[in-house]
């Protein structure tokens, strides 16, 4: 069944919103930390995979992964980075921080399928790109001697991941092998848990944390990564694009309300340069194909 417009807008909304949850419920986490965050909420995450896509899609499913090429994969691959990198990221430094540095995931891939696919990109996007750059770099500029940089480039590992990762569909695409990214992201939450097992060892999260990284599994990654699937059936890519960025939003007031996490200025000003770039960039595309 396919949603209307409007209903997939909302919809659209409500992932977003249930994307943003990840830093607030981390915040409140008690004795997991870093690589054992990582594991449990991608162990969650398969487990509540495994029983929606067949489900949804039946049993085919599996057949599709068995039979889903190099380019499958690779998806997943990319999608084992992103999981991986944007909770390791979550637990040593601030949500903002992060959600800033994942927002320029879109610009990165603009850029990727320009040097690895040839794809032609109009000025305003690199005027884009150039603005949310100046904005990254004062957000970044401004962290240097004040402690430890390593969180914010683990999270630059995640639009780096999504760029490879987007580049890799659309080249499937483009040569007739379309990659289906839902079980594109059971594999990298499988890969995941995997990874991040020997290093998450041993295991020190109570019952507490456990609630918590089983609701981070379901309810902010398996969840959402089905019904967005469901709206990007519905919604144009600049309509897609322009809701994501209400993640960043959500997510930093929510971290702000609920876990007092206040974000620094210089991730507010750089932030807003980045998000206005993305902003422009979109509304302009949007104005020209109409």
């Amino acid at each position: 069944m396919k949603l209307p417009h409007t209903r997939a807008v909302w919809l659209m909304v409500v992932v977003t919103l249930m994307w943003a949850t990840a830093g607030v419920v981390t915040r409140h986490l008690e004795a997991a930390r870093s690589f054992e965050v990582t594991f449990w909420r991608s162990l969650f995450t398969v487990l509540a995979l495994l029983v929606i896509l067949p489900a949804w899609q039946g049993r085919a499913v599996f057949t599709k992964i068995r039979r889903g090429g190099v380019d499958l994969w690779v998806s997943g691959l990319c999608w084992c980075v992103m999981f991986t990198a944007f909770m390791v990221a979550l637990t040593i430094t601030s949500t903002a921080n992060v959600l800033v540095t994942m927002s320029v995931g879109p610009l990165f891939t603009a850029l990727a399928a320009r040097i690895f696919i040839g794809h032609k990109l109009p000025a305003r996007t690199w005027g884009a790109i150039a603005v949310a750059g100046v904005g990254i770099a004062w957000m970044y500029g401004q962290q240097f001697g004040q402690g430890s940089m390593t969180g914010t480039f683990v999270a630059l590992c995640v639009p780096l991941a999504l760029a490879c990762n987007w580049t890799v569909v659309q080249h499937a695409h483009a040569t007739g092998h379309d990659v289906d990214l839902v079980p594109a992201v059971l594999i990298g939450a499988a890969l995941s848990a995997l990874v991040t097992l020997p290093l998450a060892w041993p295991f020190q999260a109570n019952a507490h944390d456990l609630g918590l990284l089983a609701f981070l599994g379901l309810f902010q990654l398996a969840i959402p990564c089905v019904l967005s699937v469901l709206c990007a059936k519905v919604l144009k890519a600049p309509e897609v694009a322009l809701l994501s960025l209400l993640e960043v939003l959500f997510g930093i007031a929510l971290a702000w309300v609920g876990a007092g996490e206040t974000p620094a200025s210089s991730v507010l000003t750089g932030g807003a340069l980045v998000m206005g770039a993305l902003v422009v960039n979109e509304w302009l595309g949007w104005r020209q194909r109409q």
